[in-house]
């Protein structure tokens, strides 16, 4: 399970593509380059599975399915998985709803899943699966900006974890690519 997310200097993780944000779309309008954007779709390429919460399951739902290629062809027919209590009834291609208790339904997906599960933006969710010790990897990309105002993907947490690093790489404009390991 891979985690990845788009962040500020600053640590914010908030809407980086979205419009309901005081700072709408910010991560756009920093250039990734082609490289960038190249490295984002061999990672939504080489993952098995989507691990989503639900309000970024939902701005998903509704992106996704209006576009055409490769990319989204991936994704509109690769298996989703939105953890909420409330959906009922998901209306996107090949999603299943994981309900009541988030570790046992996540550690069961772990199992049943063969490949990587990637785990996009859904920063609620992220924090739940760090504290409960289901990550195995985080992916940040890094853009400089320090927006001053937002969530951020790190809160406190129970207690302490160690990470390996496995990489960086910088994009376009200056974006930072870090990649960490669990170290168990």
């Amino acid at each position: 399970m891979v985690v990845t997310e788009f962040v500020s200097l600053d640590g914010v993780a908030e809407a980086p593509g979205g419009e309901d944000f005081r700072y709408p779309n910010w991560s756009f309008e920093v250039e990734r380059g082609p490289e960038g954007e190249k490295f984002k779709e061999d990672e939504a390429f080489g993952a098995e599975a989507l691990l989503l919460g639900r309000r970024t399951y939902e701005g998903f739902a509704a992106a996704w399915p209006k576009y055409e290629g490769a990319l989204a062809d991936k994704y509109n027919g690769m298996p989703k998985y939105v953890v909420s209590n409330t959906l009922t009834g998901p209306e996107w291609n090949n999603t299943t709803v994981l309900s009541g208790d988030l570790v046992e339904a996540v550690t069961r997906l772990k199992a049943e899943v063969e490949g990587e599960i990637s785990v996009p933006g859904s920063l609620g969710l992220v924090r739940s699966l760090i504290e409960h010790d289901l990550v195995d990897g985080i992916r940040l990309m890094t853009f400089p900006v320090l927006l001053g105002h937002g969530r951020r993907l790190f809160g406190e947490t129970t207690d302490k974890s160690s990470w390996r690093f496995a990489g960086a790489t910088a994009y376009g404009d200056g974006v930072l690519l870090t990649e960490f390991h669990r170290a168990r």
